[in-house]
């Protein structure tokens, strides 16, 4: 590369970080002062795209029109997210950070439905920023007069941002939230204004890098996934918390991104480099060693230790031997009264539930939060397709060999995962899962790329209706048994006494890391296993099995059952699975149900649907006594 080309690819990867600063400077104000990790900001951001365009052909294509358009977009964008706050978010301040998250993730959900009825399904297009569509010459380079602008409302922002948080009174007592909550408002500062006022101004910030971003990028309903996965790698990158640290790597990513597109393709030793496919994942990459190298982010602090999942939880119980049988039972009638699509539901259901059982395990008794849980679920079911279609192996043992794949993968990233707590190892979990995905969804020869695999079908012996959903059954159920019995085991203790008290267990000698490594590598390969019988059930496997979505899935059926319960997963993954297909067929705005009914459980059984009901049942019987 030329030394203009690497100019302009400079350029550019700065104009796409000056956006990524914006709406990543949001996300880490309001986490700072909230310890809220706000799923819904991307969809704010997304909001801002949909706004602008719409303002825009309301106040014409003129310089006025489209500037006025965007700070409008960027305020209507921050009182959504300040009614957001009021409505939903100030009900449950006390409850559970992981069940805050589960909200968040449910606002996603009704906002995406809410774009769609409003929006409709296809991208949008918006025009070019009135004067600033030309291209200067640059070292004998074209490059956008719009994109030196954004260049600099990034460095501008974090002026503002800057004078805000140092010089101003709402500064001062940010400051101070984000480093003492409970202090502040002991000293009578009126927490639910502050955090509100801090929720708009996050919120203003993401519709502002969406409605600065209508000129380069379609308004879609995809944006909000992608676009939080973005955010939360850079303000982890940058370190929680810290609007410098957030600025500095979104230049690193930003700049790394175009990069990779400018390289393109580059021989090495006979070796064929494609940088451009790195595009996808290099952040990721960047966010691993980062995480490896500086476990709390380039310019953050050494938060104080803590669990992720809030207060002490009450011990589990063993579910009762009677109603596992009735469930048994039940389960195992159903192919005798029930029609096909009933049997493939609730082979479905079983599948999930080991998957959100294993997730459970790691996230309830050990303390770990993931992120990227479904990459074990995806690898297993690619290693089971593979290993049946490419290797040649038949269903048996391609089924049995899958979760030790999956296992292996889950062995090599728990050594790295083990080493960070919090939100740090939430989101090193998910730069794997990325990484995991990015390899799958982009190696053609083996994985068959997006299109996936498929011809996967079972041995003609489980070709029946009901053979099938027996073994799926047996396999799940057995998986689940496993778990539970472990969880009994000194294992198990040890894994829950490293979570409650750290310093504790490492004091009477307990080896907690090599205990949480062992646990991650035992998940891992359980949900491969669930992958592996969820691939062969469908006859296909697609790379949305390793995606960000079927992460998040998991995370909501183990967080809507409940995370202090051993059966609250299982009841989770059933509810979840159901309540999606039972919608998705009879509404176009199944999400926003889908949402709506989450947001009500969040908000009535904050401890889940199981533990809630579960101290509905303890205060009865304590009334009647």
């Amino acid at each position: 590369m030329t030394f203009a080309s690497i100019l302009i690819q400079l350029l550019n990867g700065l104009a796409a970080a000056s956006s990524l600063f914006l709406v990543s400077a949001g996300l880490s104000l309001i986490f700072g002062v909230t310890r809220i990790v706000n799923f819904a900001h991307g969809s704010l951001y997304m909001l801002g795209l949909y706004a602008a365009y719409s303002l825009i052909e309301l106040l014409g294509r003129t310089p006025l029109g489209f500037w006025s358009a965007v700070v409008l977009a960027s305020i209507a964008v921050g009182l959504v997210g300040a009614a957001i706050e009021v409505v939903v978010l100030r009900r449950i301040y006390r409850a559970p950070e992981l069940f805050q998250l589960l909200a968040t993730f449910a606002v996603v959900l009704v906002i995406k439905d809410a774009a769609l009825f409003a929006w409709g399904a296809e991208d949008l297009v918006g025009p070019r920023a009135p004067g600033l569509g030309e291209a200067v010459q640059i070292m004998g380079k074209r490059i956008p007069v719009y994109d030196l602008l954004l260049i600099a409302a990034g460095p501008l922002v974090l002026g503002i941002m800057w004078l805000l948080l140092a010089r101003t009174r709402w500064g001062a007592l940010v400051r101070a939230a984000t480093q003492d909550r409970e202090m502040v408002g002991a000293l009578g500062v009126d927490q639910a204004k502050l955090f509100t006022s801090v929720f708009f101004v996050g919120a203003l910030l993401a519709g502002l890098g969406g409605a600065l971003q209508i000129p380069r990028e379609p308004a879609n309903l995809d944006l909000d996934l992608s676009v939080i996965a973005d955010a939360f790698v850079v303000t982890v990158v940058g370190g929680l918390g810290s609007l410098g640290g957030a600025f500095l790597a979104a230049i690193l990513i930003g700049v790394a991104k175009a990069f990779c597109i400018g390289i393109g393709t580059v021989h090495v030793f006979g070796f064929e480099i494609i940088f451009s496919k790195l595009v996808m994942v290099v952040e990721f990459v960047i966010m691993g060693v980062v995480l490896v190298l500086r476990p709390y982010g380039l310019l953050g602090k050494k938060p104080a230790l803590q669990r992720a999942i809030g207060d002490i939880l009450p011990p589990l119980t063993s579910p009762r031997w009677q109603v596992a049988v009735a469930w048994i039972v039940l389960f195992l009638l159903i192919p005798l009264f029930a029609d096909r699509y009933v049997v493939v539901l609730m082979t479905d259901i079983a599948c999930f539930a080991l998957f959100a059982a294993s997730l459970h395990f790691i996230m309830g008794p050990a303390g770990m939060v993931s992120f990227g849980h479904a990459a074990y679920f995806g690898l297993g079911a690619y290693a089971a397709a593979l290993l049946f279609k490419r290797a040649g192996l038949p269903m048996e043992a391609a089924l049995l060999l899958a979760p030790f794949c999956a296992g292996l993968f889950a062995l090599v990233y728990g050594w790295f995962c083990v080493r960070l707590s919090g939100v740090y190892l939430a989101m090193l979990t998910l730069a794997f899962a990325q990484i995991s995905w990015s390899v799958v969804f982009q190696w053609d020869a083996l994985t068959g790329g997006s299109n996936g695999l498929v011809g996967i079908w079972p041995s003609a012996w489980l070709a029946g209706k009901s053979a099938y959903y027996y073994m799926t059954l047996a396999l799940c159920g057995a998986g689940i048994a496993l778990l539970w019995r472990v969880l009994f085991s000194p294992f198990g203790y040890a894994l829950r006494a490293g979570r409650d008290s750290p310093l504790r267990a490492e004091a009477i000698g307990i080896d907690l890391r090599s205990f949480q490594w062992a646990a991650f590598a035992l998940v891992g390969g359980l949900a491969g296993l669930a992958g592996a019988v969820f691939a062969f059930s469908k006859g296909s496997i697609s790379p949305s099995a390793v995606s960000i979505a079927q992460s998040t899935d998991g995370l909501v059926m183990v967080l809507l059952g409940g995370v202090e319960t051993l059966t609250g997963p299982v009841v989770g993954a059933a509810i979840f699975t159901w309540l999606r297909d039972e919608v998705a067929r009879r509404t176009e705005f199944w999400r926003a149900v889908l949402g709506l009914t989450i947001l009500a459980i969040v908000l009535l059984f904050p401890q889940g649907l199981v533990g809630g009901l579960k101290a509905l049942a303890n205060r009865w019987r304590e009334a009647r006594a």
